[in-house]
């Protein structure tokens, strides 16, 4: 089931050369807006925008759009309408929409919806976890293969999420080799890809390559994600670095949307426009329509009520906008 479900994501073939190393020729790009942009919202947001925002996300030729998170409502009020955006989302031939399960009850109410591939989570921080869930890094293991477990036994893929990859709210830094081991326990569950989360967006080019580099001594880098947020603005060039170690999956948000419930002074994901804009310029195929994703940011800054937090979207929509004569769109 891995196996077949790899053939669906990006491989680091030879592509652009970039500062004397090879870029993979393409990347897959996870939108993870609908289920990590929005779970921080503190106004509820009605389940019909949730559904039309996953719909324009797809149709704008994102092949994978995280749809929402089977959490309890009391720690995640955002995302208590899972099972009826599921029902609602038309699905798009090509894409798929998996949502995330953090413990056995979230993955029995994803079943129960529907769904047929879901992500499990646990932090490469011993204090993050022990701060959030009560247990330390290996009990949270546990319990995760127990959930990985039941998901494949009901033939439902595993996605794996790691966060706090090279730092934590709580304990500071982490080591590169304690990502690595959260990574290959993950991936030695059956997650057909790990995705490396800087969940508080405190890393730069040189911990998260030092980070992937650890990482791929232990599980190959096909099988591996960057999820980086943009706290410091380092988004970009921490999706760079990955991108020059071979790392192909790439996770981002649409308007830079997000944040962490469990971490605090984590903001928004690396923006999907952003690294649409930047892989455009370096020649590395994606297979997104922008002006279509620029459209899918409108929407959702419109029904938030506020500016993108993209910086390439903001200038892209402005000169949209003059071309065609119409308003301004407002800066962030």
């Amino acid at each position: 089931m891995r196996r077949s479900l790899a053939r669906l994501f990006s491989t680091p073939a030879a592509g652009p050369v970039f500062l004397g190393r090879p870029l993979p020729a393409s990347v897959t790009i996870v939108e993870v807006g609908p289920r990590d942009g929005l779970q921080n919202e503190a106004t509820p947001i009605p389940t019909a925008t949730k559904v039309e925002l996953i719909e324009r996300l797809a149709a704008a030729g994102l092949p994978v759009v995280e749809a929402t998170s089977f959490v309890s409502p009391k720690w995640v009020p955002q995302l208590a309408d899972a099972a009826q955006v599921l029902a609602q989302v038309r699905p798009r031939p090509g894409v798929r929409y998996p949502v995330l399960t953090p413990n056995m009850k979230g993955l029995e109410n994803a079943l129960a919806a529907g769904s047929r591939e879901v992500a499990i989570f646990t932090a490469a921080s011993e204090a993050f976890n022990r701060a959030n869930t009560n247990v330390g890094i290996d009990d949270s293991l546990r319990r995760l293969a127990d959930v990985a477990a039941a998901a494949q036994a009901e033939g439902v893929t595993v996605r794996g999420y790691v966060s706090c990859v090279v730092g934590c709210p709580y304990q500071g830094h982490v080591p590169p080799q304690e990502a690595a081991r959260v990574a290959q326990a993950l991936d030695q569950m059956g997650c057909y890809q790990v995705s490396m989360g800087d969940t508080t967006g405190v890393g730069t080019p040189a911990s998260v390559a030092a980070m992937f580099e650890a990482c791929t001594k232990v599980v190959p880098v096909s099988r591996l994600a960057a999820h980086m947020h943009d706290t410091y603005g380092q988004g970009l060039a921490n999706i760079l670095a990955a991108l020059q170690l071979g790392v192909a999956t790439l996770d981002a948000s649409v308007a830079g949307l997000g944040g962490c419930p469990y971490a605090r002074g984590a903001t928004g994901n690396v923006a999907t426009e952003d690294v649409v804009y930047m892989l455009e310029g370096m020649g590395v195929s994606h297979g997104v329509d922008l002006p279509a994703l620029l459209g899918a940011a409108d929407f959702v800054c419109g029904a938030l009520g506020r500016a993108s937090g993209s910086r390439a979207g903001t200038a892209l929509a402005r000169r949209r906008d003059k071309e065609a004569g119409a308003p301004a769109t407002p800066a962030a």
